[in-house]
C-alpha cells in the first residue's frame, strides 16, 4: 500500500482502505475488546502509509465506536460494556432526558428451524436452526421494553449450554464468538399491545405501543441478530441524532 499508487485509489480515499484493513484485524480476532493498538507511527510503518493516513483511518473508526481514545495512554480496541457504546444501540429516552440502559429479565430460550422471515433477514437456509431469547427489560423499575432476541446456531454455537444470558448481549457476541456488532438497521411501527405484550408491561391490551424491529450486522457486514422489541412510550420516547 502507498500513499499515490493504491489498487483501489479511484474507489475509495487511502485512509477508508487503511480503516478496512484495520477493521479486518477485528473481524479477524487479531486486535480484541480492551486491546491497547500499536502506535500510529507503528501502523504506517507497517502499511507503507503517512502517520496522518493512519491517524484519519483510526479517527474513523472512533467515530464509529470501534475504537476507543484514552487521552495520555493510546488507542484500544472498544468494549462494548462502554456507556457511549451502549447507548449506541439503545434509544429509548425517559421524557425529562434521562439516560438509563436498561436491566434485563429472560422469560424464556430455546431452539427452533427458522421461519420464512428470519430466514430471509439473517440469510439462512431452509434447514438452519435459531436460538430465540425472550426477554422484559426494565428501566429503573418500570417495565418497559418485551422483546425476542434471535440468532443463527451456527454462528453461536455453544449459547444453549449457558445457564444465564447477561443482560448486555453484545459483550457477550464480542468476548464469547468474536462477533462485534458493527451497525444495525431498524424499523419503527406504531402498534397495539397483544396479551402477551399487555401481561409483561403491565399495560392494557389495545395500549399504544411501539414496535422496533432490528437486523444487527457484524463488521463484515453478515447478519447476525434479528431483534423484535414492543416499547411503552407513555413516559418514554425513541431518541435519534440525525
Amino acid at each position: 500500500m502507498s500513499e499515490s499508487g493504491s489498487e483501489g485509489l479511484a474507489f475509495r480515499p487511502l485512509y477508508a482502505q487503511v480503516r478496512a484493513r484495520l477493521v479486518q484485524r477485528l473481524i479477524s480476532g487479531e486486535w480484541t475488546p480492551g486491546m491497547m493498538l500499536p502506535s500510529e507511527f507503528q501502523i504506517a510503518k507497517e502499511l507503507g502509509v503517512s502517520q496522518g493516513t493512519v491517524r484519519k483511518a483510526l479517527d474513523a473508526m472512533t467515530a464509529e465506536h470501534l475504537l476507543v481514545r484514552r487521552q495520555g495512554r493510546g488507542t484500544f480496541v472498544a468494549i462494548p460494556e462502554e456507556s457511549r457504546i451502549l447507548f449506541k444501540f439503545f434509544r429509548l429516552v425517559a421524557d425529562d432526558g434521562t439516560r438509563l440502559f436498561p436491566r434485563s429479565e429472560v422469560i424464556g430460550r430455546g431452539r427452533s428451524r427458522a421461519c420464512a422471515l428470519i430466514r430471509d433477514q439473517l440469510k439462512l437456509s431452509p434447514k438452519d436452526d435459531v436460538w430465540w431469547i425472550d426477554r422484559v427489560r426494565r428501566l429503573g423499575e418500570k417495565p418497559v421494553i418485551v422483546e425476542r432476541v434471535t440468532l443463527p446456531v451456527a454462528r453461536f454455537e455453544t449459547l444453549g449450554a449457558m445457564e444465564t444470558i447477561p443482560n448486555n448481549v453484545y459483550a457477550l457476541y464480542s468476548e464469547h464468538y468474536g462477533i462485534t456488532i458493527g451497525r444495525a438497521a431498524e424499523k419503527l411501527k406504531a402498534k397495539l399491545a397483544s396479551d402477551h405484550v399487555a401481561t409483561h408491561l403491565g399495560c392494557s391490551l389495545g395500549d399504544p405501543v411501539l414496535q422496533v424491529e432490528r437486523l444487527a450486522l457484524a463488521l463484515d457486514d453478515t447478519p447476525v441478530e434479528h431483534r423484535l422489541s414492543t416499547c411503552l412510550t407513555e413516559d418514554f420516547h425513541y431518541g435519534a441524532d440525525l
